[in-house]
């Protein structure tokens, strides 16, 4: 993998990554695709929409189907008919999300499996043997996220953890093809995610993610988190911020110099209804659209918004069609390209603070944090 900063403005950085599966414009957002598919898309329907990399997660992959079936295929690429980059989680934020049904040790994390039952043991040499089995172009660090709600001797007990963890992933991955991130925890300890940053730079990993965050703090704290880690990270590796999915947590990002993003926000949401448009989010199942003719959004150029309207949308929604999953799924996933294309632009020109700007002002949001 290959990092290159084409132009900044401020703290924000427009790049591109390299890999022999091809290049990846940054900023960039992620789809994701949790057991090895985007929901209700097909690789054609993401690349249409402009994703050139996608997420998938090694915990779930690792249950159903398992690595030996994807082995068979010579990788989750082929696999899953995706030939582009593919960045796989390691696990850490499954296992965080199962707490009362795991237990935290120093050789790893023992969970039962969601799907039957069965006892797992995840270790961090395993994980990293599982990624590189996968063949996944960027992989992952096991860590343990750290609550929000943690105290400090909670967050720092965390965090050390993950550390040495990072540290043994570090000498499992060796000298495989495969960019290996690290990622900062620390809870909402500013001097902890400092620290953290700090001591797996030293470990030289090929970039850096920020795990732990959104997820429940607030705002304004995350912001303080972002802007000290960041500090002590160093300029020519990428930087990823995981799970960020709101377009105005991604902006806010963006401000504080993060390349790199992923959230299942905008699949999930197509499905319940929920759809992004450039003057807020758009709640189709609303009576409202019931006799409403336009598109989702007249500024998007993707396949649902040139064929179809807002009543038939929430037609199909009401009914439990599986067509209208489909079709909020490619607008969404449209927007969020659209959204990382015009970041990428403005940055390239130096309007960036404009841009963000005018994005808050037409969603109706909170500018104080844009510079």
């Amino acid at each position: 993998m290959q990092f290159t900063i084409h132009a900044k403005d401020g703290d924000a950085r427009c790049g591109h990554l390299e890999f022999a599966r091809g290049k990846v414009d940054t900023p960039a957002f992620m789809p994701v695709g949790t057991h090895g598919t985007v929901k209700a898309m097909t690789p054609e329907e993401l690349r249409t929409s402009g994703a050139q990399m996608i997420l998938s997660n090694t915990f779930h992959l690792m249950l159903r189907p398992g690595v030996d079936i994807i082995r068979q295929h010579r990788g989750l690429h082929d696999f899953m008919h995706w030939q582009g980059p593919i960045l796989t989680d390691s696990g850490g934020f499954q296992t965080y999300s199962l707490a009362s049904m795991r237990k935290m040790t120093e050789q790893g994390v023992l969970f039962k499996s969601p799907v039957d039952g069965a006892e797992v043991f995840l270790s961090p040499e395993l994980a990293i043997e599982i990624q590189q089995q996968l063949g996944a172009d960027v992989i992952m660090v096991l860590d343990e996220c750290t609550a929000s709600t943690a105290d400090r001797k909670e967050a720092l007990d965390s965090m050390q953890l993950s550390l040495r963890w990072a540290s043994r992933c570090r000498t499992a991955h060796g000298k495989h093809d495969s960019a290996l991130f690290g990622i900062v925890q620390g809870g909402r300890y500013t001097e902890l995610r400092k620290q953290c940053a700090v001591e797996l730079v030293e470990m030289d990993f090929d970039g850096y993610a920020l795990g732990g965050l959104c997820v429940g703090e607030k705002r304004s704290e995350r912001h303080a988190l972002l802007e000290s880690t960041v500090e002590a990270l160093p300029e020519n590796k990428p930087r990823y911020l995981m799970g960020a999915g709101k377009p105005q947590d991604i902006i806010e990002a963006v401000q504080r110099g993060i390349d790199m993003f992923d959230c299942v926000l905008p699949t999930r949401n197509a499905r319940t209804g929920f759809l992004y448009t450039r003057d807020g989010l758009l709640r189709i199942r609303n009576s409202q659209y019931r006799e409403d003719t336009r598109p989702v959004d007249g500024d998007c150029a993707c396949y649902t918004c040139e064929h179809y309207s807002r009543a038939y949308l929430r037609h199909l929604d009401k009914c439990g069609e599986i067509l209208g999953a489909r079709l909020c799924t490619i607008h969404n996933l449209q927007f969020f390209q659209d959204l990382m294309r015009e970041i990428r632009s403005a940055i390239l020109d130096g309007e960036f603070a404009q841009y963000a700007r005018e994005f808050y002002a037409r969603q109706s949001l909170d500018t104080e944090t844009v510079a």
